[in-house]
């Protein structure tokens, strides 16, 4: 894998929810004033910019600003829209923070959301976008930092009004400032036990200790708090002086897509913003690398919390962002993460060495950053870490004898020029939150195509790139856990343990002559790069997918695109087996094929990959799913290669026993994920008819065997129904002759038997009885924080059902939030929110947080019965807003192919086949009244009502200084409330399920026959 940015890797900010890839730098140019159009905002603009480069087939319009405060804007005019969405981009990140006070960029991102001078409600801004069908976030990153939000178009106007606000006159309240710390430092407590936080933390301060780059960028409540009172600082104050020092519009970028015009869109972005500061100050920037020459040529050794086994190998570069019309490095990248044949993951994997390989350029910062290589480990990789570090330095020598190939950067800049022709649209709040940070950095009239369009060569840059990596300039570092033992230093933060060594002379001087390998080669020329783009001719267009084929083996399910109109196709198939999920060991063998299947066509597929051509298999408890997608003009060499493969599938033995002991590690290092993951995956458990725990895979592992597994694969394959769904760029006939190399590949080779209806049949969900409150409590001794997710079970999905729930979670999600986090601070991760499984659905609130789980269910409960006299007392205007809110919510139209494609497919694998779903849902929407939602909360949520169904999941943290102690006096005072209303325990998960009855399966909206058939093939 060759990566450009970070995100599939490394965590280079702080965030909320997600990151956004850190994009390139370059100056913008000051275009000539033959680009300049008057009209009545002009006399607040510098320029104005239409001749943006873009695709041919991307119909909005685009518009660049400058306006006389410095502040960089791009307008994008999209009439179809069904959202709204906007941007800020600011200059400035964590790397600012001033030295005492750690963590303060991420702390003012926090505090902006929490009242202005003009909005000075705490929630006022997410309680406008929650009403008019809108979200928002923020994330902050070493040297920038963003803020974005999305909204029904006809209220982009007013939640702008408000977001400006934070760049103009945030309040910074003293009590929220208090408040909000305690959410900072939950967070933060949050990502201690995560190995890509711990390791990202260790490059940190390992750097020179006097460079911006060594710091804490989180921060916590000592960095914020405690610590900053014992030097006489206050945070408020600080908080103060930095958003006045750095936030100036001269160094802010904004984007905005609305359906507006582009004038009326300038008019309103200059309306709104021009009133921002300019303080005339320059964004930092880091010419000196923060990894001092002495400090190169080391092994740092890491003892992580999961089980993994990692090799990084960095080394440093300079800041090539400037020349993103040649993509220096990436050409590079490209190279070194290339995995077909003569590649470096050839060779690791050929030695039984190492699975994966990524190597790419991480944390381009402004002046400087880091060109990582990054492996994981077998047991027998762990042996040889310098020879894989010489095998690096050996394919590096034949690339430079080789010398720069410009049919590589062709072949690259082809592909490039196709994906940015037939690009996919994002969500609108994805785009623009990418767009705002691409304006710090390209040329306006680049800003689209900047990551698409190598339009120089520049061979002498790439030799530029790979001179940098000798051995005199590595840093290598080694996580696993059999670096225990000699791990005997700390870093402060995280506390994660670690022992540095200067890399032996001896080992540089190997490296230094390595020399090159006959096993390494460039790649071939990629032949998967599509010729084809034309579009079948529409004919007989379907509103949604209809059954084209329907035989004991198949059933095929076809829907022509009419709407993207791109040459691409998704592609479907549901292999249904009853011998998928018979026991745990079936699990486990089905789990394992899947990877060596995947493990050994890795090699052919990467090329088809890198042309757009994607495809994937995964194992569930019905069977095997297998898809493809991508451009559609060589989808059936691929299947033909795929099905070949699949039904001649040779065991090898080597990567059996490599993959099944990662695997083994896996399924141990689920004790290590987050607490509310193991509250939902406990819940699961408990409440789906059939369900295999970690615990009974893990001890089943040892039976995976070369022999059960070769008498387990045909035996799976031979006896099976198959569903499938073709989409996109394709008609009837290329739909079938698509099946038809499915079912060749299968009758030929296997003899084939069909399933009968009933073991097509789903799992069921259990069904609590009314009146119920059960408990489930598990342990977790990784991590500090304890988590708690009540389940309040409301009955089989249906459309009355389905609206009215989703409603009352529309009306309660700000209020939960604001409540148990903003007010209450509970802890960083709240969540509020419909469940929907098997046919049936509750709603759920799940909270992480330092308070013990019985405190977070009575702070739970007590929000739960307030929300009726919330709901009561609203206003009919307000509780309008909320409910066209949530129609427009679900009739937003997906805006990809592949986004539709799941949605049909979803209602294809649940066997409910209604495809008009939001249409009908939403029809009936808008019929309701207030007093149909209190009726239900008072029929289905209301504590002791009669038909109430109520369990809740409690992990309780065992760690040192964990949330499993009570010591709080509200704690026990409220924990006193809830012994006056004891649930039942759940002790032994079987005898709970076998004493429960299930609820029947969902039928299936159209008239439609059962799959499967008693005739033989």
């Amino acid at each position: 894998m060759y990566i450009i940015n970070s995100t599939k890797l490394f965590i280079s900010g702080l965030f909320r929810v997600e990151t956004r890839k850190p994009y390139f730098y370059s100056t913008l140019t000051i275009l000539s004033k033959t680009n300049i159009r008057m009209s009545n905002s002009s006399e607040f603009l510098i320029r104005r910019v239409d001749n943006i480069t873009k695709s041919e087939e991307d119909k909005r319009l685009y518009r660049g600003l400058e306006l006389i405060n410095g502040m960089k804007i791009l307008l994008v005019s999209d009439p179809l829209t069904d959202k709204s969405a906007a941007a800020m981009d600011v200059n400035v990140g964590f790397l600012s923070d001033p030295k005492d006070v750690k963590g303060l960029a991420h702390f003012c991102e926090h505090m902006l959301f929490l009242g202005t001078e003009k909005y000075p409600n705490e929630n006022d801004y997410n309680k406008f976008l929650q009403e008019h069908g809108g979200s928002s976030n923020a994330a902050t990153y070493m040297d920038h930092t963003t803020y974005y939000f999305d909204i029904v178009p006809k209220h982009l106007k007013n939640a702008l009004d408000r977001f400006a606000q934070f760049f103009i006159a945030p309040l910074f309240t003293e009590s929220a400032t208090e408040r909000e710390i305690n959410a900072v430092n939950s967070e933060h407590d949050k990502n201690i036990p995560s190995d890509v936080w711990r390791n990202n933390q260790l490059d940190m301060h390992l750097c020179d200790p006097s460079h911006p780059y060594n710091t804490f960028g989180t921060g916590n409540s000592y960095t914020l708090n405690t610590g900053l009172k014992e030097k006489n600082i206050d945070v408020r104050d600080e908080l103060l002086k930095f958003h006045e020092q750095w936030y100036s519009s001269n160094i802010m970028c904004l984007a905005v897509l609305g359906k507006e015009s582009l004038d009326e869109l300038e008019n309103m972005v200059i309306e709104l913003f021009q009133s921002v500061k300019n303080k005339e100050i320059q964004a930092p920037r880091w010419d000196e690398h923060p990894y001092r020459q002495d400090q190169m040529r080391s092994i740092v050794y890491v003892t992580p919390v999961k089980d993994i086994r990692n090799l990084n190998i960095v080394f440093p570069c300079e800041d090539f962002t400037e020349y993103y019309k040649s993509a220096p490095a990436a050409y590079v990248s490209h190279l070194i993460g290339h995995e077909g044949p003569g590649s470096i993951l050839s060779a690791l994997k050929s030695r039984g060495w190492s699975n994966h390989l990524a190597a790419g350029v991480r944390n381009r910062l402004r002046g400087f950053g880091f060109f990582d290589i990054t492996v994981d480990l077998t047991e027998e990789g762990m042996k040889h870490v310098y020879d894989i570090v010489k095998l690096i330095f050996q394919y590096l020598n034949m690339l430079k004898l080789q010398k720069p190939q410009k049919w590589i950067q062709d072949e690259n800049k082809d592909i490039g020029r196709m994906i940015f022709r037939f690009q996919d649209k994002e969500t609108p709040r994805a785009y623009i939150s990418s767009l705002a940070n691409n304006l710090q950095y390209y040329h306006l009239t680049d800003i689209l195509s900047s990551h698409y369009m190598l339009n120089e060569w520049r061979p002498d840059l790439v030799e530029k790139v790979w001179d940098n990596m000798i051995p005199e300039n590595i840093r290598i570092t080694v996580t696993a856990r059999a670096n225990e033992s000699i791990c005997t230093e700390e870093e402060p933060w995280y506390t994660t343990k670690y022992k540095k060594e200067v890399i032996p002379e001896s080992a540089l001087e190997e490296w230094k002559q390595a020399g090159t390998s006959p096993e390494f080669r460039l790649p071939d020329k990629n032949e998967f790069i599509p010729n084809n783009f034309s579009l079948y001719p529409l004919d007989e267009i379907t509103d949604h997918p209809v059954i084209i084929q329907d035989t004991p083996l198949t059933r095929v399910w076809f829907k022509q695109d009419d709407e993207f109109l791109l040459p691409k196709a998704n592609i479907m198939f549901d292999f249904v087996s009853p011998m998928a999920y018979f026991d745990p060991l079936n699990c486990n063998l089905l789990h394992m094929f899947v990877q060596l299947f995947r493990d050994s066509l890795n090699e052919y597929v990467y090329s088809a990959e890198l042309a757009g051509l994607k495809w994937d298999l995964i194992n569930t408890k019905y069977g095997l799913i297998l898809g493809i997608g991508g451009y559609n003009d060589k989808q059936h060499i691929l299947l033909e290669k795929i099905m070949d493969k699949l039904t001649n599938f040779q065991i090898d033995a080597k990567r059996l026993y490599i993959l099944k002991e990662n695997y083994i590690r896996n399924l141990k290092n689920f004790a290590a994920e987050q607490p509310y993951q193991h509250a939902v995956y406990y819940l699961t458990v408990l409440l789906t008819e059939h369900s295999w725990t970690k615990e009974e895979l893990l001890a089943s592992t040892d039976q995976i065997t070369i022999d059960r597994l070769e008498a387990f694969i045909p035996q799976m394959l031979s006896k099976m129904h198959i569903e499938c769904l073709i989409h996109g760029n394709a008609n009837k006939e290329r739909a079938l002759q698509m099946v038809q190399i499915v079912e060749n590949a299968l009758t030929n080779s296997l003899s084939m038997s069909p399933l009968l209806p009933r073991q097509l049949l789903l799992n069921r969900e259990l069904k609590l009885e009314d009146g119920c409150h059960y408990l489930y409590e598990k342990h977790n001794g990784v991590h500090k924080s304890s988590c708690i997710e009540v389940y309040y079970q409301c009955g089989l999905q249906s459309k009355e059902n389905n609206i009215k729930l989703e409603l009352f979670c529309q009306l309660i999600q700000e209020p939960c939030f604001n409540v148990l986090r903003t007010k209450e601070q509970l802890g960083y991760i709240i969540f509020s929110g419909v469940r929907k499984s098997n046919g049936v659905q509750g709603l759920r609130i799940i909270v992480q947080s330092d308070k013990h789980p019985v405190y977070l269910d009575s702070r739970i409960e007590a929000f739960l019965s307030s929300m009726l006299t919330y709901i009561k007392e609203m206003n009919e205007k307000e509780f309008l807003r909320h409910r066209e809110a949530l129609a427009c919510q679900r009739l937003e139209k997906p805006k990809q192919l592949s986004a539709l494609s799941s949605q049909f497919w979803s209602e294809i694998t649940s066997q409910q086949y209604h495809f008009a779903r939001e249409e009908s849902e939403v029809a009936y929407l808008r019929t309701l009244n207030k007093d149909d939602i209190i009726q239900l909360f008072n029929d289905l949520l209301e504590q002791g009502a009669q038909k109430r169904k109520k369990l809740s999941v409690h992990i309780v943290s065992t760690a040192d200084g964990g949330a499993g102690v009570i010591t709080d006096e509200k704690e026990e005072n409220d924990i006193q409330f809830q012994s006056n209303n004891t649930p039942s325990v759940i002790n032994d998960i079987t005898v709970f399920k076998s004493s429960h009855e299930m609820y029947p399966l969902v039928q299936p909206y159209i008239d439609i026959t059962r799959k499967g058939n008693k005739c033989k093939l």
